[in-house]
Parts: C-alpha cells; structure tokens; sequence
C-alpha cells in the first residue's frame, strides 16, 4: 500500500484542454483520460529525449562509423559468423 501512496502523491492535478468531441467518446468507452494522457506525456517525453541524445552524440556517432568504414568492426576476425 506504501507504493501505491508515494506514486499518489507523486501525481500532480492538471488542467488540460482537450477536443470535446475526443473526450466525450472515450470517456463513453471508459479510457481513463488522466492515465491516458499521461502515457501520451511519457512517450512524447521519451521520443524528445531519444532525439535530444541522437543530436548531442552526432559527433561521436559520425566518428565511429566513420572509423568503422575505414578499418571495419574491432575484433570482427573473432565472428563466428
């Protein structure tokens, strides 16, 4: 029960606004629209973040592809395959 209080007060109350027309039908489908949103959130969250990381490291990626073209995998005389 501990758990289930922290995420509790973890969570914040939020104002959104949103289609009406959208939150008529899924509230007559049953979709918990806070958990709903909040997934949306996470994942939108998530694909920044993975987009963040990918321009902060274009550089190092660059160079060790570039590496790799030049002088193939390390260790690629160890494939077993």
């Amino acid at each position: 029960m501990q758990a289930a209080e922290v995420t509790k007060s973890m969570r914040k109350p939020t104002n959104l606004s949103l289609d009406s027309a959208l939150l008529k039908e899924a509230k007559a489908l049953g979709i918990n629209v806070s958990r709903s949103a909040e997934a949306g959130i996470a994942e939108a969250v998530k694909l920044h973040k993975q987009k963040q990381w990918l321009e902060d490291n274009a550089t190092a990626l660059a160079s060790s592809n570039a590496y790799v073209e030049a002088n193939g995998l390390p260790l690629a005389r160890h494939r077993q395959f």
